[in-house]
């Protein structure tokens, strides 16, 4: 795909933020949680504007680059020319979140199969993993409303999703804000493990759960110890693994 550099176009920050959310794409797109073209990843550019980077739509995430990516503002204004168009959906959920969390540097949204069948569960995620104890520390629930193109929705999907950093969008999926794209895959990684380890679980005999006390005390250590799940010890690792599938997400 022949898609001119915007590298000397953008400033050097915003071009490290752009090889960061094309890498969280391929990887996204690596570990099957794509749904074609049809969900999102945002990263939001520093500053008071709320202008962030999102996919363009009609690319598969493993042929998004850093220059493919496109500069939007609060109204899906494109900052930058570009010949791809938003997603109006994407855009709706991306919007909401990156306006009302100034601690929202990545939003990140799925429609995998097991956090899908998770939403659709009257109680919702389950303490029965180590990895649930993690979800359940910093979870949010959000009620579906037909598909999420309506600037209406904005503000009940704002709060409801409150100060989480997980938020199960019911019968449609899972969303994870971090302050860094490090620290949102890492959240969504978690989240779509507890969620498929809890539909594995449900195929068998009857269920343990955690004890109550000690989820309270995982989310208190996370908060405490690594102000979150801590991205960014992963994230090199996670990038080598990028470069080894294809390093044309870096132009």
């Amino acid at each position: 795909m022949n898609i001119p550099s915007l590298q000397n176009q953008v400033s050097p920050e915003e071009w490290q933020l752009r090889v960061d959310l094309a890498a969280c794409y391929r990887l996204v797109a690596a570990y099957g949680w794509s749904d074609l073209v049809f969900t999102h990843i945002s990263a939001r550019i520093p500053g008071p504007e709320h202008h962030f980077l999102i996919n363009p739509y009609g690319l598969m995430f493993d042929e998004i680059m850093a220059s493919s990516l496109v500069k939007v503002d609060q109204q899906c204004n494109k900052l930058i020319d570009s010949p791809f168009p938003v997603n109006p959906a994407g855009f709706v959920i991306h919007s909401a979140v990156h306006e009302a969390r100034e601690d929202a540097g990545c939003v990140i949204h799925t429609h995998t199969r097991a956090g899908v069948a998770v939403s659709a569960q009257a109680a919702g995620v389950l303490p029965i993993s180590q990895q649930s104890t993690f979800v359940l520390g910093s979870l949010a629930y959000h009620g579906y409303e037909g598909v999420a193109f309506r600037d209406e929705e904005k503000p009940r999907l704002q709060a409801d999703l409150g100060e989480a950093n997980f938020l199960m969008l019911r019968n449609h999926g899972l969303l994870t804000c971090g302050k860094t794209i490090a620290d949102a895959f890492l959240a969504m990684y978690t989240f779509e493990a507890a969620c498929k380890i809890q539909i594995s679980a449900q195929a068998g005999g009857e269920l343990t759960q955690v004890n109550p006390l000690i989820v309270k005390g995982v989310a208190e250590a996370m908060r405490v110890q690594t102000g979150g799940l801590g991205g960014a010890f992963a994230w090199p690792a996670l990038l080598r693994k990028a470069d080894r599938l294809d390093p044309s997400y870096k132009t």
